[in-house]
C-alpha cells in the first residue's frame, strides 16, 4: 500500500498506484493498459474503500488547488476540485460567507464532497451539499470535458453527484455559500436520558435550529440505553463578541503497533464524556471550528485504532421504523462483545438531494466506529445490515468496507444507472465488491 493512499478507517488496505494531477497535466495520465483503471483520491476521509482501487491508478486531486472566481456579494465561488473545505472556509468566512453544508471534518476536498454528496448537522433545514452545487466540469477519460447542471447534461450532473467518483474526473464546481455574520456560534448542549428524548428534542429542536445532532453513550446498557448529549446551534447575531478558534491540542504522529481502543477504554471514554455534561441544558458561544469540527484538533486520530484500523457503520432508517431499528442496533452493540468509542445521531430532513445514488434520505441516522477485530465485528455489522433491510432503510457507500453485494443491490436499487453513467476506465475497490463491475 502506498503509504499517502489510505482510507480514514485504514481497512481495507491495498497496493496501490498513485499520481498526482496538475491542471497542466491534463488530458488525463491513464495508462494505455485497458486493463488498468483509475480512481480521483482527494483527502482520503472516506472511510471504507469507496476511495480505494486496489491493483490500480489513483489520481490524486490536490494538485488541483486554485480558486477560479468568487463573488463577494452573491457568494458565489467557483474553484478547482482538489481545493480543501479548510481553504474555502479561510477565504469565505471572514467575507461574511460559509459552507452551505459541512460534515464532521474540514479536511475534505470540494470533488470529495460532491461525490459523496456529503451531509452534516443541518441537514433537517438544507438538504446534502449536492443541493448547493450550480454547476461543474466533468472530464472523461476519452477526452470530453461535460459541463454539468440542472439545466445542462442533467443526468451526468445527477450521477456525478453522490456517483463515488466513477462518472470522471471532476475539474471544477461552482458552489453557492451562505450568509454569516461571524465565526460565532450559539450553542445549547442538552443531556439525554434514552432514544425517546432524543425523538422528541429532535422534533423540538429541527424547527428552531439550524444545526442539530446528537452523542450517544454507545456502552450505555439497559434503562440507560440511548443515553447522550443533544447539541443544538444557529450562527450568531452580527453583535456576538468574537471567539478565538481553538488550537489543536494533540497529534498522533506515528501508526501505532496496537490499538489503545480498547473495551475498557472505550467504556472509559463514553462514561466520561457523558458525565462531564454537569448541567441538564448549558448555553455557550463558541468558534464554528470547534462546533463543527472537535475531532479536527487531534490530528491523525484514526492511528489510534492502531494498524487493524476501524469501521465506521453508518445507517438511515426512516422515522416510523427507527424508534425500534436503533434501540436494536445500539442494544446488539452494547452487548455484541465489540465496542464502539463513538457514535452520533441525526434526522435527516426531506429536501431530496439531486444525486442519483445520494446516501441522505428522510429519517433517522446512526454512525458507530469500531475497532476491527475481525470476522466477529464483520458478523456483527452484517447482522446490523439485517435491521436496516428489515426497516426499509440503507447504509452509507461512503463509509463502508464490508457490505455484501446483494445488501447494497437493495439498499441502491438504482444503482445499475449509475453503471450506465460510469467512465469505462474508472471503477473503485468499493464498486467491484458490490457489483462485480
Amino acid at each position: 500500500m502506498h503509504p499517502r493512499y489510505h482510507s480514514w478507517g485504514r481497512y481495507p488496505q491495498f497496493d496501490q498506484s498513485a499520481v498526482r494531477l496538475r491542471w497542466r497535466s491534463l488530458p488525463l495520465p491513464i495508462p494505455p493498459d485497458a486493463q488498468t483503471s483509475c480512481l480521483p483520491f482527494g483527502k482520503g476521509r472516506s472511510y471504507g474503500d469507496s476511495c480505494l482501487n486496489a491493483g490500480g491508478l489513483l489520481l490524486d486531486t490536490r494538485g488541483l488547488e486554485r480558486f477560479i472566481a468568487f463573488d463577494p456579494l452573491e457568494g458565489i465561488l467557483r474553484c478547482e476540485s482538489g481545493v480543501l473545505l479548510s481553504e474555502v472556509l479561510a477565504l469565505a468566512v471572514p467575507r461574511g460567507w460559509f459552507l452551505p453544508v459541512v460534515p464532521g471534518t474540514k479536511f475534505v476536498t470540494i470533488g470529495g464532497a460532491i461525490a459523496n454528496d456529503i451531509h452534516g448537522k443541518n441537514h433537517h433545514s438544507a438538504g446534502a451539499f449536492g443541493c448547493h452545487v450550480r454547476c461543474l466540469e466533468l472530464l472523461r477519460s476519452d477526452g470530453r470535458r461535460l459541463l454539468c447542471s440542472q439545466a445542462e447534461n442533467a443526468e451526468w450532473f445527477q450521477a456525478t453527484i453522490g456517483g463515488l467518483g466513477l462518472t470522471g474526473l471532476i475539474l471544477w464546481a461552482e458552489i453557492a455559500l451562505k450568509p454569516i455574520h461571524n465565526a460565532v456560534m450559539d450553542v445549547e448542549t442538552i443531556r439525554f436520558a434514552g432514544l425517546d428524548d432524543f425523538f422528541d428534542l429532535s422534533a423540538e429542536s429541527d424547527r428552531q435550529y439550524e444545526y442539530t445532532v446528537a452523542w450517544i453513550d454507545c456502552m450505555a446498557r439497559g434503562r440507560h440505553l440511548g443515553r447522550g448529549i443533544f447539541i443544538r446551534g444557529n450562527h450568531a447575531a452580527a453583535d456576538a463578541a468574537a471567539v478565538a478558534p481553538p488550537r489543536r491540542r494533540l497529534t498522533i504522529p506515528i501508526d501505532l503497533p496496537v490499538t489503545l481502543i480498547t473495551r475498557m477504554s472505550a467504556r472509559f471514554f463514553n462514561s466520561l464524556h457523558y458525565r462531564m455534561q454537569l448541567r441538564a441544558r448549558s448555553l455557550g458561544v463558541e468558534h464554528y471550528e470547534h462546533f463543527f469540527f472537535p475531532l479536527d484538533g487531534i490530528r491523525h486520530w484514526n492511528r489510534l485504532y492502531g494498524p487493524r484500523g476501524f469501521l465506521q457503520y453508518q445507517c438511515v432508517v426512516p422515522v416510523a421504523a427507527g424508534r425500534s431499528a436503533l434501540h436494536k442496533i445500539i442494544d446488539r452493540g452494547a452487548h455484541g462483545g465489540i465496542d464502539s468509542f463513538f457514535g452520533v445521531l441525526k434526522i435527516f430532513g426531506d429536501r431530496p438531494s439531486p444525486g442519483l445514488l445520494s446516501f441522505p434520505r428522510p429519517g433517522v441516522t446512526v454512525a458507530l466506529d469500531f475497532y476491527h477485530h475481525g470476522d466477529t465485528t464483520l458478523r456483527l455489522l452484517d447482522s446490523f445490515d439485517e435491521i436496516v433491510l428489515a426497516a426499509g432503510g440503507a447504509v452509507s457507500p461512503y463509509k463502508d468496507a464490508r457490505m455484501s453485494a446483494n445488501s447494497f443491490k437493495r439498499f441502491f436499487p438504482h444503482w445499475q444507472e449509475l453503471e450506465s453513467f460510469r467512465d469505462p476506465r474508472f471503477s473503485s475497490s468499493f464498486w467491484r465488491r458490490v457489483t462485480g463491475g
